[in-house]
């Protein structure tokens, strides 16, 4: 599997297995390959390790009572959409 065979559409649907480690090595590759060649993806890549990295370090102290109302109310809509 080469970069090209690698859309940025499906180099997005797989940004959680390439995280989570169960990519195949092959599908890694690729990932890892297109992600370099691709100013788009790599940036997009870039944005989701920041993420994850803030977020971690994110706790229940950290957010404000109408925040945490907001996120609620937007996860009940969320849920009543599917």
């Amino acid at each position: 599997m080469h970069s090209h065979d690698l859309s940025c559409q499906e180099l997005v649907e797989l940004v959680t297995e390439y995280f989570e480690g169960t990519l195949t090595p092959e599908q890694r590759a690729a990932f890892e390959e297109h992600a370099n060649d691709c100013t788009g993806c790599h940036t997009h890549l870039e944005q989701m390790r920041r993420t994850i990295q803030l977020t971690g370090k994110l706790t229940e102290e950290h957010v404000t009572p109408p925040a945490r109302d907001e996120l609620l109310r937007a996860f009940r809509q969320w849920k009543r959409l599917e």
